[in-house]
């Protein structure tokens, strides 16, 4: 059953932040976030070019959360079994085709800021910007859906990771570049930055490992075959748990490689990640699953706010 309050008792305003889905903007947020941290590191930040990187990873994730919405609805993916929040779709609170529709109207919201983004960064920025949209739509919808065949995972890692964390400090790095890039100038993307990506990657990547979990049921009945349809339970757990190491590894290796003890502080949230994790790992249905993925995700938030500020401080 869904989490939210009947389709009577919900306006139409209420629907369309449901849609929205702002529960999620951790996932576009907390990349960025980092990004700027590394930027700062590397004396190269930029703040209009941050702040656009921001509102565009912002709008392609509610595009994308649009897209989710309408497309799962369509294929048949959300049941009256669903035990995650409302889709306003398949509940019937909003017109399918008005979903559609505000999906391409964002998508082409993030499009026409991506244009001084390109201005900025160049051809690189076009391809990330171009693929994330693309990628946007695809992952429930298209004739492949990726979601739908247990590359969602792959999907999220590199997208909310390595190209969102990266694409935020080239895109600032290039801004002290004269003319318009058609390639990576040298020093635009340091290593630092894709080692930043991988917790960022990590935990959104988790984010979506908690939904698959919650949704395995009703999923292996829909034919969205998840890592956790594909291979069970204990599979997406121990991924889930993998994840959070990784995460974790990251600023202890950036310890033993000179940066000072400030990097360690994302360690501070490792008593949370700890009580989210043993939820995960031993429950199934959607009334404890439920909380976790929102505290999943305020984990993403607090890992990033806090990896940031050791990045600079450091």
């Amino acid at each position: 059953m869904s989490t939210e309050t009947s389709g009577a008792e919900i306006s139409r305003q209420r629907a369309w932040v449901m849609a929205a889905r702002p529960q999620t903007m951790p996932a576009a947020i907390a990349p960025v976030l980092v990004g700027v941290g590394v930027a700062v590191h590397e004396g190269v930040f930029a703040p209009l070019p941050a702040a656009a990187a921001l509102v565009g990873a912002i709008l392609i994730q509610i595009g994308t959360n649009f897209a989710n919405d309408y497309y799962d609805a369509v294929q048949g993916a959300d049941t009256e079994e669903r035990e995650g929040f409302t889709r306003v779709t398949a509940g019937g609170l909003i017109e399918p085709p008005a979903v559609k529709r505000a999906m391409w109207l964002t998508f082409a919201a993030a499009i026409l800021l991506g244009t001084y983004l390109v201005w900025v960064g160049g051809v690189p920025i076009l391809v990330i910007g171009l693929l994330s949209v693309a990628s946007g739509i695809a992952y429930t919808g298209g004739p492949y859906p990726l979601g739908y065949h247990g590359l969602g995972d792959l999907f999220v890692f590199v997208f909310f990771g390595p190209v969102a964390v990266a694409g935020t400090v080239y895109v600032q790095a290039a801004a002290a570049v004269s003319g318009v890039p058609t390639g990576l100038p040298a020093g635009t993307v340091p290593a630092l930055a894709l080692l930043a990506s991988l917790p960022m990657a990590s935990l959104t990547t988790n984010v979506l490992v908690v939904n698959n979990v919650r949704d395995k049921e009703e999923d292996s009945q829909t034919g969205k075959r998840t890592i956790a349809v594909r291979f069970g339970y204990g599979v997406a757990r121990a991924e889930y748990v993998a994840m959070l190491v990784l995460a974790y590894a990251v600023p202890v290796y950036l310890f033993t490689q000179s940066f000072g003890a400030v990097v360690l502080l994302p360690l501070l949230s490792l008593p949370f990640a700890g009580v989210v994790a043993r939820t995960v790992v031993t429950e199934t249905s959607g009334e404890a699953l439920n909380p976790a993925l929102e505290r999943t995700g305020q984990l993403l938030a607090l890992y990033a706010a806090l990896f940031a500020a050791g990045l600079v401080l450091g």
